[in-house]
């Protein structure tokens, strides 16, 4: 595949390329593959295209990105030390720092310039380096998109249109020979503006006030507006050349005369080498796995109270998707945390599956039943699961709060909240703690810049009329989340946490088990109608304690207030009291406390005294007093209660708000069947149905596996082969393959027959159901029944044709397979 002579266009010096080279552009370019090109001709006009090449840019680092601007400022095509030049300066200005400078530039060059060439921006030989048009269409300056590097248009730019007498003005100023040619005058005029000696003798008469023009226009925006009546300095400026009109009211500094100023830089501070990232602590790295171990154990147990909280069904959905501000606030002082970090909860358990909506009329969200599932797994492994998800999920929790870029408000678990580069983000940032050494925490703002460094170009977006760096707020967010989530312990990035990048879920929930306490299945009980449970409870334990206690404060240990209410619950659920009584004398290290036996029994006895059933709403009652009690009640006026008879009263609510009234007037009523039982309600009845975790949003096309690169390529080469195929003609001669070839039925069939019989492959013109030409290489292998089944180099497989979609056959060159 080797050439002898240089690419002329860039499919040239793509066909020139090796197989891998070819697969590492396909993996680095994916957009490319959708769908495989049919040659590389094709390849390369989609290599050029806007969208691809805007796709391409964003994916540089910044030192590649500046190579690929100073490229775009040089002439075309540009030798490597012409580029090399616009990097490093022409040495007019060289200090120690400068000569640092050059020598890192002059080392990171090659490998920039190699990235630029392996991703197709770039081609030609060292001497004859092109930028492909789009990307220098999209670097270049121009007044309505000023180049990156701050440099103005060229001289000859600048210039055309102008009138051959004012060309001649401003040579005569400048102190250059007169001529009446407008292009020799351009070429004059630049070649002053590229000599330093001459340009530096025209610029020392210059008066201070035009030196301090120059200064504030040099490194961009090289535009300026004046005044029809403009200034001494502005006008000398403007008589020779150094500022030359692009409107009425707008002139520009030429490209060659910045550069000079610049001392040939096109960068003010090129950036080589990527930013340190410098550390802001060092912790013993057995205190870091502790702290991110607690703080895993404490994630777990967050999402698992959030969700125990829905178990008999979450809040409703907003009309257009989402939670509701006030839903979110509540869910916050459930868990005791802000609202930002109880959006981080929701999203994390939305995103890993076990909430969702749960589909009905009402719509309303609610534990899956995978929730289950993951509640019946170690610690360990449940906090694998939620890490894992985090990774990959494009959920973006930070956004809630915020507004889209129609100024509506975005909402927790909302459709508005994923955002493509979240996982590449969060990868880039862990593999960055990764690099440090263990217990190393980093500096927040050395992270940013090295991010920033690479990839300068990804991430703007706008909202609200703001432009911000979204993937630095992602940055932030992954620091924030990461340590709520126990991936990183004081800043730190753990060893399990290392180990689930490295080596998988497996080994990082053996590192991490011995780091999570044993569940207990004991606590303390106190007078003060509160149990203190020292540690992580086992589950039957704390999911009964969860029902008959309210919690009142979380932390190394947890402390659970007994209520009425509390009680009630208990007794709702189906136990009685002696069930109660029985499980806290057998959980307890400590006596039961007495007013805590008195608050259960007193409870009990009171419980289900009243009795509500559906008439719309029925209260029924064996002792009257405690009816004329309800109806005497000014706070029952909202009921609209009604005697039926001496023990029973009808309401006008449903018997759910019936039977909420009542308890919030200090009864315990309870609800009852058609048939007078008593309803039991257990806690985790609400389930939504199967539901699979939202995929996350794929930022472009998937990077392709190795077989499928391997197989596109071997289609490439192939289609390419069938366009450029060198064939014979009816009469013998060579002729390059272009219309599709034209033969007779009776020479069709003569040709592929010896084919077969020969092995030979032959080039065929064929024009399948739809109507569309294609032109192919194939190997007839059998010709039988009007069809020729043969290998088509072209799509890499044995296929069979109808002889009569065939246009016409033709015989390769002898040199064509060679």
């Amino acid at each position: 595949m080797g050439m002898t002579t240089p690419p002329r266009t860039l499919a040239e010096a793509l066909r020139a390329r090796d197989d891998e080279s070819l697969a590492g552009l396909l993996r680095a370019r994916p957009d490319l593959l959708s769908p495989v090109p049919n040659d590389i001709t094709q390849l390369a006009t989609r290599a050029g295209t806007r969208a691809s090449v805007v796709r391409a840019l964003e994916h540089l680092d910044r030192f590649a990105l500046q190579t690929a601007e100073a490229l775009a400022v040089a002439p075309d095509p540009a030798p490597y030390d012409t580029l090399l030049a616009l990097l490093t300066g022409d040495g007019q200005d060289d200090g120690t720092a400068r000569d640092d400078a050059g020598t890192a530039i002059r080392s990171a060059a090659p490998g920039a310039l190699a990235t630029l060439r392996e991703q197709a921006l770039v081609w030609g030989e060292n001497d004859r380096l092109r930028l492909v048009r789009t990307a220098r269409e999209l670097l270049a300056p121009s007044p309505q998109h000023p180049s990156p590097t701050g440099l103005g248009p060229t001289v000859a730019e600048a210039t055309a249109g102008m009138s051959p007498g004012r060309l001649q003005e401003i040579l005569t100023a400048a102190g250059l020979p007169a001529t009446h040619d407008p292009v020799s005058a351009v070429a004059s005029l630049s070649a002053l503006f590229t000599d330093r000696t001459r340009m530096g003798e025209l610029l020392d008469t210059a008066p201070v006030e035009a030196l301090s023009v120059l200064d504030r226009l040099v490194w961009g925006p090289p535009y300026g507006e004046v005044t029809p009546n403009p200034t001494p300095p502005v006008k000398w400026l403007r008589d020779r050349g150094l500022l030359l009109p692009v409107s009425t009211r707008t002139v520009v500094l030429p490209r060659e005369a910045a550069l000079h100023l610049r001392a040939g830089r096109a960068h003010r501070v090129p950036e080589p080498l990527p930013p340190a990232v410098v550390a802001a602590a060092t912790r013993d790295p057995q205190a870091v796995d502790s702290a991110a171990a607690g703080q895993a154990f404490l994630a777990v147990s967050t999402v698992e109270e959030l969700l125990t909280s829905w178990n008999g069904g979450g809040p409703p959905i907003l009309r257009a998707g989402g939670l509701s501000v006030r839903e979110l606030k509540r869910i916050a002082a459930v868990l005791d945390v802000s609202e930002p970090i109880a959006a981080f909860w929701l999203e994390l358990a939305y995103a890993a599956g076990l909430l969702a909506s749960d589909g009905e009329a009402d719509e309303r969200y609610a534990p899956t039943p995978a929730y289950d599932d993951w509640t019946e797994l170690p610690v360990q492994d449940r906090w694998v699961h939620l890490a894992t998800t985090w990774l990959t999920a494009t959920r973006t929790a930070g956004l809630v709060g915020g507004q889209d870029a129609k100024g509506r408000a975005l909402s927790a678990l909302g459709p508005e909240l994923d955002r493509s580069a979240a996982p590449e983000v969060r990868h880039r940032i862990l593999a960055l703690l990764a690099s440090l050494d263990p217990g190393t925490a980093p500096d927040p703002e050395t992270l940013l810049a090295r991010l920033r460094w690479e990839r300068p170009l990804r991430g703007a977006s706008t909202s609200a009329g703001n432009t911000t760096d979204l993937r630095s707020r992602i940055a932030l967010w992954t620091l924030n989340e990461s340590e709520l989530l126990g991936i990183t312990g004081r800043g730190a990035l753990s060893s399990q946490s290392r180990a689930l990048l490295d080596s998988g879920p497996a080994k990082a929930a053996a590192l991490l088990a011995p780091l999570i306490p044993e569940p207990l299945d004991h606590v303390l009980l106190q007078a003060d109608l509160t149990a203190v449970a020292p540690g992580p409870l086992e589950r039957p334990l704390a999911d009964t304690l969860s029902v008959l206690a309210d919690i009142e404060s979380k932390g190394g240990a947890t402390v659970y207030r007994f209520t009425p209410g509390s009680v009630r619950r208990a007794l709702d659920a189906g136990q009685s009291a002696a069930d109660l009584h029985a499980f806290l004398a057998a959980h307890s290290r400590t006596p039961v406390p007495q007013p805590l036996s008195y608050l259960i029994d007193d409870v009990a006895r009171r419980h289900g005294h009243l009795r509500i059933g559906a008439a719309s709403a029925y209260v029924r009652c064996d002792d009257e007093a405690v009816l004329n009690e309800i109806l005497a009640d000014r706070r029952s006026a909202t009921l609209r209660l009604r005697r039926l008879a001496p023990t029973a009263l009808a309401a006008q609510i449903d018997p759910a708000s019936l039977l909420e009234g009542l308890r919030e007037m200090g009864y315990a009523p309870a609800a009852e069947s058609a048939e007078g039982d008593v309803l039991i309600t257990r806690a985790g009845i609400r389930r939504t149905p199967l539901r699979t975790p939202p995929a996350p949003v794929p930022e472009g096309p998937p990077v392709p596996g190795g077989t499928l690169l391997g197989a596109a390529v071997r289609a490439i080469r192939a289609g390419d082969t069938a366009a450029t195929v060198v064939h014979k003609e009816t009469d013998g001669t060579a002729a390059t393959a272009g219309s599709l070839p034209r033969t007779t039925s009776a020479e069709t069939l003569a040709t592929v027959q010896a084919a077969a019989m020969t092995g030979s492959a032959v080039w065929i013109g064929y024009v399948n159901a739809e109507g569309a030409a294609s032109q192919r290489v194939i190997a007839p292998v059998r010709v039988e029944g009007g069809f020729v089944t043969a290998y088509d180099h072209t799509a890499d497989e044995v296929r069979t044709y109808p002889l009569h979609r065939i246009t016409g056959v033709a015989e390769l060159a002898d040199d064509a397979t060679t």
